[in-house]
């Protein structure tokens, strides 16, 4: 039996996403927020990117409506504005790296702070938090992937009792991602695939913090780790490959898992395929392990 109030949360963020993305392609064009192309970018022409806004605005009603019950939105939403408008700069003109990590690192203290979770367990997850942030953003180098990603890990948030937030954020991204897969009428940008990956982060931590409260260090990590999933693996390799050839863990190249893949299946099409089974499957795991710790 499907739950009314679920339906219609999930009908209106869909709808929001459908029909406030060509306003945000507008809104991009005016003001020249294009991704143009170069040599380690898969797309010919400019493009618009600033689909973030519209999943960043249609979040903050979702909050108005949430606040009431959940009054601990008000951290979250604020942390996702800040995570947001840093991307969304950045998205216009380029920013350090440092000052986006340590608005990140703010935001997700503020996620954090109202769960109650002992000092270590905090301090590891607000890190958390943050790299998450980051590595939705760093594996955003193929029409949808990023969108479908976060679409099945806010599908996981249902299986933590936090069903409202899941499926409305996630019918809100997949109302976007109808403007950019296959053929990409937008971008995310910076702002929106850096606010994907902390409202994931930051309502899993929610969902699940009766649970983390009691857990030992090397259960916590193995929990974030899956729910982490293919961003955070691809982060991983991709920092520890570019330290290895004594370069930035910063600096940009085509040696993520989405180029690999496109490499071997030769389609960017499964290259999201398989990173999206990928991604289900670890999210089937941390659910099966944080249902033993529970």
């Amino acid at each position: 039996m499907i739950d009314a109030g679920l339906f219609l949360l999930g009908l209106g963020g869909f709808f929001w996403g459908g029909l406030a993305t060509p306003l945000s392609i507008r809104l991009a064009r005016s003001y020249r927020i294009l991704d143009l192309p170069d040599a380690r970018k898969i797309h010919t022409g400019q493009m618009p990117r600033g689909a973030g806004l519209v999943l960043w605005t249609g979040y903050l009603l979702w909050a108005l409506y949430a606040v009431a019950e959940a009054p601990s939105v008000r951290f979250t939403a604020l942390g996702a504005t800040i995570v947001f408008l840093i991307g969304y700069i950045d998205d216009m003109r380029s920013l350090s790296p440092f000052l986006r990590l340590g608005l990140h690192l703010l935001s997700s203290a503020l996620a954090v702070l109202p769960l109650g979770l002992p000092p270590l367990t905090a301090f590891a997850c607000a890190v958390w938090i943050a790299g998450v942030t980051s590595a939705y953003n760093l594996i955003d180098g193929v029409n949808g992937l990023c969108i479908s990603l976060f679409i099945a890990s806010s599908a996981g948030l249902a299986f933590l009792g936090a069903a409202p937030v899941g499926v409305v954020m996630a019918a809100a991204a997949l109302g976007v991602l109808c403007w950019n897969f296959p053929c990409a009428r937008t971008f995310l940008g910076d702002g929106g695939s850096t606010l994907l990956g902390y409202l994931f982060s930051a309502h899993f931590l929610t969902a699940a913090a009766p649970t983390l409260r009691g857990i030992g260090l090397n259960e916590l990590v193995l929990l974030l780790l899956l729910f982490g999933g293919m961003p955070v693996l691809d982060t991983m390799i991709a920092f520890s490959r570019r330290i290895l050839m004594g370069r930035s863990p910063f600096y940009p190249d085509k040696g993520h898992l989405h180029h690999r893949l496109m490499g071997l299946t030769g389609s960017p099409l499964w290259a999201v395929v398989c990173l999206v089974l990928m991604q289900s499957a670890s999210l089937a795991g941390g659910l099966m392990v944080y249902a033993r710790l529970s």
